[in-house]
């Protein structure tokens, strides 16, 4: 009998994906991942995932499906692969996407280090999401959009190694929400209506500025914003207060409806357009993985997401170096975002993807 480390947040799906996996002859046990310190996320922080009450709900899920429950403190590698990377990439100008590093770092590096200790050959996830092994590409494995366009998370799976996809079980990927909602209810479940946080764990009511200052003890100073002729129109709160494509909380009088084109962390300047100047046909990418292949052999055709929430827009995809991609969109996409992951797909397989620069 295969054995799998479950990942249980203590939401519905990592609870359903338990379930399924036991259903289907697995020998499971479930592990509660303790991101977070009161001195990294504030005193009293009990929520996101992951806090005090999800582990009670992810406890209470296991005993009813009788299976090993653990508690395993990654705070520590949560603050320095995730944590501190926040920090510092949008003290750069930059606006990172935590939720991927966190699967990178956490999911699938440190939990699967643990699942190998305790002689779980997979480490399993509620992510909606597939796993094939694709006759057609020799024996590669390839990852694929989950069947639920509304709830596919691919996107944040992009850097998935051949070696992590092997060992990594997605049993929600084949289902849509609404039905993993229904086998959550049918096993009496106390979480089968709960809520999903839509926001990122460890930052209290989408406050980035407001927890950055407050983890760091420092203050961003204030600086110039521009327009793209270097013409000073007002003056911002500190660059970690902005984000490329942000038109709220600019306080910038006059002049129409201004948004961020770009931010400056060496001259802590940020530049300012109109609509129009939002838009670009073209993105590099740096840190890419490539899944279906070792790499692209010339142009190939793909539709691209520039963010999670993005729909995938037709693009050809150009390796340009080891390490880098160049994107070319048919029409220009708006609000390209650096430090955002860009993901490529042929259909419902993901190409690969990287962080946009």
């Amino acid at each position: 009998m295969e054995k799998a480390l479950v990942a249980m947040s203590g939401g519905v799906d990592s609870s359903v994906a338990a379930f399924l996996l036991l259903r289907d002859g697995y020998d499971c046990a479930g592990a509660m991942m303790k991101l977070f310190e009161n001195e990294d996320v504030g005193e009293g922080w009990e929520k996101g995932c992951c806090a005090l009450e999800d582990a009670g709900d992810a406890e209470a899920v296991a005993r009813v499906l009788d299976i090993p429950f653990y508690v395993i403190n990654m705070a520590g590698t949560f603050r320095e692969q995730v944590i501190d990377r926040f920090v510092r990439r949008y003290g750069c100008g930059v606006t990172p996407n935590p939720c991927i590093d966190c699967n990178r770092a956490l999911k699938f590096g440190a939990l699967r280090l643990r699942a190998d200790s305790l002689g779980c050959r997979y480490v399993a996830t509620g992510h909606y999401a597939r796993v094939e092994r694709a006759a057609d590409a020799g024996g590669r494995h390839i990852l694929k959009r989950g069947v639920d366009p509304d709830k596919d998370q691919s996107y944040v799976l992009y850097f998935m190694s051949q070696e992590q996809l092997a060992g990594a079980l997605f049993p929600l990927g084949g289902l849509t929400k609404g039905r993993v909602r229904e086998l959550a209810r049918e096993q009496g479940f106390v979480n089968a209506q709960k809520r999903e946080s839509q926001d990122i764990c460890f930052v209290r009511n989408g406050d980035y500025a407001g927890f950055i200052e407050e983890y760091t003890g420092e203050r961003y100073p204030p600086g110039p914003f521009v327009d793209a002729c270097g013409k000073t129109l007002g003056r911002h709160g500190g660059i970690i207060r902005y984000t490329v494509g942000q038109r709220r909380g600019l306080g910038v009088p006059g002049g129409g409806r201004l948004y961020v084109k770009s931010i400056d962390a060496d001259t802590n300047t940020v530049v300012l357009g109109g609509n129009d100047e939002m838009f670009s046909h073209s993105l590099t990418a740096t840190g890419i993985n490539i899944i279906p292949a070792e790499r692209l052999d010339g142009p190939v055709r793909v539709t691209a997401k520039i963010r999670y929430s993005h729909s995938a827009q037709p693009a050809t995809a150009y390796q340009t170096g080891h390490d880098e991609l160049r994107v070319e969109f048919d029409s220009a996409q708006r609000a390209i975002t650096p430090g955002q992951a860009v993901v490529l797909y042929d259909g419902d397989v993901v190409v690969g993807g990287g962080t946009i620069q």
